[in-house]
């Protein structure tokens, strides 16, 4: 499954502080705790001596302790204490699995197979001029891929964002552009006429946005600024990021770049949380759940241009996870 050599978030950074916390990707449960050093580690959530949960334990001592037997186990994953024979040294095969583990973006990510394969890039992260804010998690009945799918969709807007990203007066889609890229697929020269596009609206305004599939389950929408306006140049994004826990549920997180100084962290999350709320039940209610890959299976229009290249690409990658 080419899915496990991807990288994909678990958590929050600061959702993992001293205790263990359970995850779970890609139909396995994970265990994610810090070291000694405060660095985020990810097992299976399975203790090898009797099969307890090893979330249920605590962080002892910089190890990772079960709270059945009090096994403790170190950031590689080695048993180094068996507490009821304490001068036994357990050997190399006394251990439990470990994944690989980055922090970036104000998450925790994990790869479940060792492969040289770079995390979802968000190139505003780099913008000192921008402020950056996460949002989430949600937990969404819903593959994956859907949820991907419908971020890329600006055909919903009038309709499911009625008031907010569109209007039912302004449904036309604009011909825009899509193109295959090293990491995915991306559309260009996007528009959109939106009565709020951000916190600050005080009047409908033709916004311009590209949209990028950047891994999988990831996406970002870049807002392109209007020429001569105060943030020309400036680049605010929005980064999604999904954690595929089942086929048909996942795990979602939104990272915003913005150049909104004024308004708060609550303020921004509660806008972000508006949007895919409104997004979440229609999401839960497709069926199949899975996105279907043949062409056939469903109708498309010339407005979906750019989920049919995701599609396309999804089917290119082997992608078999959500998929149908």
């Amino acid at each position: 499954m080419m899915e496990k050599n991807q990288w994909h978030p678990v958590a929050l950074s600061q959702a993992v502080t001293d205790a263990p916390v359970p995850v779970r990707l890609l139909d396995e449960d994970l265990v994610l705790w810090r070291d000694a050093q405060g660095a985020a580690q990810a097992f299976v959530d399975r203790c090898p001596h009797r099969g307890a949960r090893l979330s249920l334990g605590r962080v002892q001592g910089g190890q990772l302790e079960c709270p059945y037997h009090g096994w403790q186990f170190a950031s590689s994953g080695q048993c180094v204490k068996v507490p009821a024979v304490p001068a036994f040294t357990p050997p190399p095969q006394h251990c439990v699995k470990s994944f690989g583990v980055q922090e970036a973006h104000g998450l925790i990510w994990v790869q479940l197979e060792a492969a040289e394969v770079p995390l979802p890039v968000f190139e505003a992260e780099d913008d000192a001029r921008l402020r950056k804010v996460n949002c989430g998690p949600y937990d969404v009945q819903a593959s994956a891929p859907r949820i991907i799918e419908n971020f890329l969709d600006m055909s919903h807007f009038g309709f499911v964002h009625e008031g907010w990203l569109g209007s039912r007066d302004a449904t036309e889609m604009a011909p825009y552009q899509v193109e295959n890229t090293a990491c995915g697929v991306k559309a260009t020269n996007c528009k959109a006429v939106q009565p709020m596009s951000n916190l600050h609206s005080t009047k409908p305004a033709e916004v311009h946005y590209t949209y990028e599939v950047t891994a999988p389950f990831a996406a970002l929408l870049t807002k392109i600024p209007e020429a001569g306006s105060s943030k020309d140049g400036w680049r605010e994004a929005i980064g999604l990021f999904i954690c595929p826990v089942s086929p048909t549920t996942s795990r979602v997180w939104f990272r915003l770049a913005v150049a909104d100084f004024e308004s708060s962290d609550e303020q921004l999350q509660a806008f972000q949380h508006t949007i895919f709320t409104q997004d979440q039940p229609v999401l839960e209610s497709q069926q199949p759940k899975a996105l279907p890959l043949d062409p056939r299976a469903e109708l498309h229009s010339a407005a979906d241009r750019m989920s049919s290249a995701y599609r396309r690409y999804l089917k290119a990658s082997g992608v078999t996870f959500g998929v149908c």
